[in-house]
């Protein structure tokens, strides 16, 4: 039987089930009776440009994650404003204000629910942090800049060290093992510690020198707690975590569950389970596949569509030539969009070129663009390995699709309008959105024949193989049915990608910088898109043009919402999804 850590007095245990803490006399407090009256005049509009605001503030005040006191401030903030929503005069607005409500309601309760999340992930991994709260009082108190008792302060930290020498010798002697704590919880309390270590060594430079006694009890036992803190964060890396630099084994998530991917795909208005979603990119993939072996045959390597792709992945540019190539192709881009779609002159002035370096592209092995293209090419630092497979993953036919992906008309012209067209709405950020129509106009480009040769057509197809990658690795990721390993090795011998940039996608997927359901936005936005566009512009209800302009004008959101803006659909209060949009191929 594997004993409980036992922590010092004057820590508490860590290893409870979450119950909302008590309010303390500091605590701000609103009554939804006073938060009502006070925001009963704001339009729609501008009650999401304070929304935005409020948040800002507060994440910005309570930066510690794992702090009681955040938590409780947050879910106290997107309850108050749920119960002030519910006020709202509804049926008194137009249709634009009634988007922005559903908007907000859906952005407020998906927040309730992630946060009742991350408190959860934060429960299993406390049984590594018993000190962690004691860190967390001494930070928030310092955010005041209120006065210290020296010696209190010794006290607490001893308290610290104590703390950690007991998990640290529970871990050495097994009686904190993998079978008691998820490697994504071990992880997760790595990355905690991380934190919690830089925020306790803020709160020690901010009293040292200025307050003498302060620093007479503190300094020895600071220096001895940040110490113990990095200890205990490699001894969790190495004996629970186990991570094997510079392979698929460095690469870590934490799968939501099938309960998790609903509540997410509730949230992002997608009507579908994740099993339907898998079977909408099997169904995509065959026809990718299909067309493949097509432009394969046109280059005389028969149904062998991986010697295909073999042969358009030697097609690459020398050394120091890859930025010309970008701008090559972002010319035509934009000759191109410029009768699809309007490009404001500015948007194509005020665009920069930057390169990747060899660590980022560990992360993302590809162009990045937005505001900027980010250029990912090898250095003379990287070994030759890694500049064969960076200089294949990128080449020209790789590249044709991607830069009008990442610059115009996808991301960049994206950004450019975003900020000038209902702003107040970039609080709805969503891939189904940015990400779907980047990827909608490569189909875009495609349905109008852009991609003529056959290495072109076999460099866009992988890419579109890869979005349905994408959707399987990540749903069954997140299902529990595949490991990070199996979803390299899928995007390695299925979809053709080189190892290392399998790799580098992978990690960037699960490494905590992207929701769940991000990498699956790509494929079924698009789709989305696509069905839009069939019923509004292959009907001939809406100009081609009217219709690109006006899914930019209207900034983010899910893609349902924006068909009942177009449509002219009734919406309520508690508007729901319910919209089928994919259909497959003929």
């Amino acid at each position: 039987m594997t004993r409980q850590v036992q922590p010092p007095e004057g820590i508490a245990t860590a290893n409870r089930k979450y119950t909302l803490p008590e309010r303390t006399t500091n605590d701000p407090e609103t009554s939804p009776q006073e938060h009502e009256h006070e925001h009963n005049h704001e339009s729609m509009a501008e009650r999401i440009t304070r929304v935005t605001a409020d948040l800002q503030d507060l994440r910005r005040f309570y930066n510690i994650e794992m702090s009681d006191t955040r938590y409780r401030r947050f879910h106290d903030y997107y309850e108050s404003e749920l119960e002030s929503l519910e006020t709202a005069p509804f049926e008194t607005y137009d249709q634009q204000s009634k988007v922005d409500y559903v908007l907000l309601r859906n952005y407020l309760k998906r927040s309730l629910n992630q946060l009742g999340l991350d408190r959860t992930k934060d429960d299993r991994m406390a049984r590594l942090l018993p000190f962690g709260h004691v860190i967390v009082r001494l930070c928030e108190a310092r955010q005041r800049g209120g006065p210290v008792v020296g010696q209190k302060v010794a006290q607490d930290i001893q308290d610290i060290v104590k703390s950690i020498s007991v998990v640290k010798e529970d871990i050495v002697r097994g009686r904190v093992c993998k079978q008691d704590i998820p490697r994504e919880a071990a992880y997760r309390a790595y990355k905690t510690i991380n934190r919690l270590q830089e925020h306790l060594r803020e709160f020690f430079q901010f009293y040292k020198g200025y307050d003498p006694l302060f620093t007479w009890w503190a300094q020895v036992g600071y220096e001895k707690a940040d110490a113990e803190l990095g200890h205990l964060a490699t001894l969790i890396q190495e004996r629970l975590v186990a991570i094997k630099p510079g392979s698929a084994g460095d690469i870590i998530g934490e799968p939501i569950g099938r309960d998790g991917l609903l509540a997410d795909l509730v949230a992002e208005m997608i009507p579908y389970p994740p099993e339907k979603l898998i079977s909408i990119a099997e169904n995509e993939d065959r026809w990718c596949v299909s067309e493949m072996k097509r432009a394969s045959n046109e280059l005389g390597y028969g149904d062998d569509w991986h010697a295909a792709l073999e042969h358009v992945k030697t097609q690459y540019v020398e050394p120091g030539q890859q930025p010309q190539l970008v701008n090559d192709l972002l010319a035509e881009g934009i000759a191109t969009a410029q009768n699809l779609v309007t490009v404001p002159p500015l948007a194509m002035e005020t665009w920069r070129m930057f390169m990747l370096s060899p660590e980022a592209q560990k992360v993302s092995p590809f162009f990045l663009g937005g505001d900027d293209i980010l250029v990912a090419y090898p250095t003379n630092t990287m070994d030759f390995e890694s500049k064969l497979m960076t200089m294949r993953g990128n080449n020209r036919h790789f590249s044709r699709a991607t830069v009008f992906h990442e610059m115009i008309p996808g991301h960049h012209l994206q950004f450019h309008m975003l900020a000038r067209h209902k702003p107040y709405r970039r609080l709805f950020d969503t891939p189904f959105w940015i990400e779907g129509w980047a990827l909608y106009w490569e189909f875009v480009l495609w349905d109008k024949r852009f991609f003529k040769r056959p290495e072109d057509r076999i460099g866009t197809l992988f890419w579109r193989m890869h979005r349905c990658a994408r959707i399987l690795f990540s749903l069954k990721f997140h299902l529990g049915e595949w490991t990070p390993q199996q979803c390299v090795d899928y995007l390695v011998e299925h979809v053709g990608h080189e190892r290392a940039t399998a790799e580098g996608e992978v990690r960037r997927s699960f490494a905590g910088d992207y929701t769940p359901l991000y990498q699956a936005g790509y494929m079924l936005g698009a789709l989305q898109l696509c069905a839009l566009r069939k019923e509004m512009v292959d009907s001939g209800k809406m100009e081609e043009k009217n219709f690109h302009d006006f899914v930019l004008w209207q900034n983010m959101m899910p893609i349902e919402v924006l068909r009942a803006l177009l449509t002219g659909q009734e919406i309520t209060r508690d508007f729901r999804s319910s919209w089928k949009f994919y259909e497959g191929h003929e």
